[in-house]
């Protein structure tokens, strides 16, 4: 679609809006043409800025009046493209949408919109002795609604879950402009679930209603030194096989480790080959207890050194080097690709090594990062952009990392999302039939394709045509009428 044919509809977006609310002058536009994930980019035809989700539903509306795609994006955080615009479209950008809308302490709950930063939530309610668990590495300037379409988790997931565990409500805006509410004592199907971590392709989130969490009694930090990774490994496997389950068990490598050591100097020991970072909640008892376990197990696996933290900012201080990780990476590499796969706990040795070989075939470092607890691997693959080859080179490490998460029975995404970046790799993990079944599920909500289009499905098609293999179909399907299944 030409820019011409958006003028009409960016003057429709501005008598509803009003000017300062809508961009469209290509210098401006720039600044949303990526996520996080700065390697695919695109710029988008026209830039919303909504404050309400009367707002939000009226420009969706006009953007089915005139066919045109829409991608609602919240901090630019994202690691997997799922936030990328269409130059032919339209961005919704739910910044402006940062209130606080209520907190119900009885029912340990809290009604946000969409542009409240993760971290926010907890610092409105922490007085009053609750938090709220989720905390992806980016939680101080990532957003909820950002975190409800991809189901963000963070270094606490083990113990605590994902954002699908802690949001009961949501307002969403549907595809075709509709304000509905969703909730988990809803009756039938589990539609707030299936909404959460959709990438936004099944609506654009209004509002959320998040689960407040205590704050535990005790908290214990520890951070242990090995002298590599394989002996890091068998702490985790020693710990988790011995019955607790930490709140956090997050292992960084050397490379990782020398790259929050330029960034933030976070004084982990030196000549670490590994580092665990265990953090420990609850009753101060069970915390304790906890706490002399896995001492012993870290030292009977070879840990040469363990800090310990009890007070916020000894914590603070454990904690900078693991949160910093992904851009710390960039003191040491001009360039790099985040992943995010997983594997089952046992496997992680033999991963972590295949890795390592990968890392010395195609003359390509990689610095790993992981929620050790879970099998969620974040590595970071890195390369010099200016040298011929070697962004082809780390593309193909990249991609063969995640076919060997599938090969030892994983998944090519933890909770970074599909977007664009890893919906070639699909069809690795997913038969032709349940893509197709995925997309009908799509095209319930979805029937005209213009929520998000181009994620998550690496072939996607139109609602309503047949797909090219399947047995059984759904009538309305074989009709052709599958935008009213």
């Amino acid at each position: 679609m030409s820019t011409k044919t958006l003028d009409e509809p960016a003057r429709r977006f501005e008598e509803l809006l009003g000017p300062g609310s809508v961009i469209t002058d290509p210098v401006r536009l720039r600044t949303y043409e990526c996520d996080g994930l700065t390697h695919h980019r695109v710029t988008p035809g026209v830039v919303v800025l909504p404050e309400s989700a009367e707002q939000v539903a009226a420009v969706v509306r006009i953007c089915n009046e005139y066919g045109l795609p829409f991608v609602a994006r919240g901090a630019g955080t994202g690691l997997s493209g799922g936030a990328l615009p269409r130059a032919d479209g339209v961005l919704v950008v739910t910044s402006k949408m940062r209130r606080i809308l209520s907190v119900d302490l009885p029912n340990r709950r809290a009604t946000v919109e969409p542009g409240v930063t993760n971290l926010a939530i907890t610092e409105a309610v922490r007085d009053l002795g609750r938090y709220y668990a989720p905390d992806p590495s980016s939680q101080q300037v990532c957003t909820i609604g950002g975190n409800v379409a991809e189901n963000s988790g963070g270094a606490h997931c083990l113990k605590y879950g994902f954002t699908v565990n802690h949001v009961v409500g949501l307002e969403i805006v549907t595809p075709d402009g509709d304000i509905v509410e969703l909730s988990d004592i809803d009756p039938g199907y589990d539609l707030l679930g299936a909404f959460i971590g959709s990438e936004g392709t099944l609506g654009i989130a209004t509002k959320v209603v998040v689960r407040l969490s205590r704050l535990p009694e005790a908290v214990t930090t520890l951070l242990a030194a090995f002298e590599d990774i394989e002996r890091g490994g068998q702490a985790v496997s020693a710990i988790i096989g011995g019955g607790i389950v930490p709140a956090a068990i997050e292992m960084m490598d050397a490379l990782a480790v020398e790259a929050a050591e330029a960034a933030v100097a976070c004084a982990y020991p030196e000549g670490a080959g590994a580092v665990l970072i265990v953090e420990l909640d609850g009753p101060a008892e069970e915390v304790a207890y906890q706490f002399g376990e896995v001492t012993r197990l870290c030292e009977e696996s070879g840990a040469f050194e363990i800090r310990v933290a009890d007070d916020p900012a000894e914590r603070a201080a454990i904690w900078r080097g693991r949160k910093s990780a992904f851009a710390a990476v960039g003191r040491i590499s001009p360039a790099y690709i985040v992943q995010d796969g997983v594997v089952p706990r046992t496997a992680l040795g033999g991963v972590l090594a295949s890795i390592d070989a990968l890392s010395r075939e195609y003359g390509i470092r990689v610095a790993n990062v992981f929620h050790a607890g879970d099998g969620n691997l974040h590595p970071l693959v890195l390369f010099d952009d200016a040298e011929p080859g070697a962004e082809e080179r780390a593309e193909i490490v990249s991609g063969r990392i995640l076919d060997l998460c599938i090969e030892h029975g994983g998944s090519i995404t933890g909770e970074h999302g599909v977007g664009v970046d890893k919906s070639r790799y699909m069809p690795k993990m997913f038969s032709d039939d349940d893509l197709n079944t995925m997309q009908l599920v799509r095209c319930a909500f979805d029937p005209r394709g213009l929520s998000n289009p181009g994620k998550i499905f690496p072939t996607p098609r139109l609602c309503g045509e047949v797909p090219g293999v399947r047995k059984g179909a759904h009538p309305l399907v074989e009709s052709g009428q599958a935008e009213h299944f």
